[in-house]
């Protein structure tokens, strides 16, 4: 089982939009039989039966061992990813184009080169799963908080700087054989606010924790 698998496929997308087979997807992070799935969500049997089916027909579920009880055979499942993500490639005719954009105060190309960074990953993923290889990937997640709009620019303004000058320092013009081309991204964008119910929630999750 991947922890993420993307899902490029406009028709595995849509089957997986449907929420009793979101449901299933999730209960199949552990393998389960139609039968132990029918017990857990409440559905007829035969109706779980029919959703497995259109999960298996487009790769999202997978065959983990057959059981044989009396004269049936259970069929045990499981989801092939533990998290979905659908890929732009999916809305291939109205996805977003980076090359529309190219500027880097707007939120818009923002959004297009993450469309293009889960499609492209999305891929590399895929290709470095079938090889049975490592996927050389690396990146940084924080929180920086700026006194005003000033320091946020004069910040943007230092770290183009500075990344620039590493670009220069190893990007190899020449054409090395042994060179591979990667794509660097390096996003910042104001943080969600959180609401009054997620804030709820957080301390009631602290509490929980402090109280172990």
């Amino acid at each position: 089982m991947q922890d993420i698998a993307v899902i490029e496929d406009p028709a595995a997308a849509e089957v997986s939009l449907d929420p009793i087979r979101t449901r299933i997807l999730r209960e199949l992070v552990q393998p389960a039989s139609a039968t132990q799935l029918a017990v857990r969500i409440g559905l007829p049997r035969q109706k779980v039966n029919y959703h497995l089916k259109a999960l298996e027909r487009y790769g999202l579920v997978d065959l983990v061992e057959e059981r044989r009880k009396g004269n049936v055979t259970e069929r045990v499942l499981q989801a092939t990813a533990a998290s979905y993500l659908i890929s732009p490639s999916a809305l291939a005719a109205v996805s977003p184009d980076p090359g529309r954009f190219a500027d880097r105060f707007s939120a818009f190309w923002l959004l297009a080169l993450a469309a293009r960074m889960v499609q492209e990953v999305g891929r590399l993923i895929a290709g470095a799963t079938a090889a049975r290889q490592k996927l050389a990937t690396f990146a940084i997640d924080g929180d920086i908080t700026f006194r005003t709009a000033a320091d946020r620019a004069a910040f943007a303004e230092e770290l183009g700087i500075e990344v620039t000058r590493l670009v220069d320092k190893y990007h190899d013009g020449g054409g090395s054989p042994q060179g591979r081309r990667h794509r660097l991204v390096v996003a910042l964008h104001p943080a969600l606010k959180e609401t009054s119910a997620r804030k709820a929630t957080n301390k009631s999750t602290s509490g929980k924790e402090q109280d172990k």
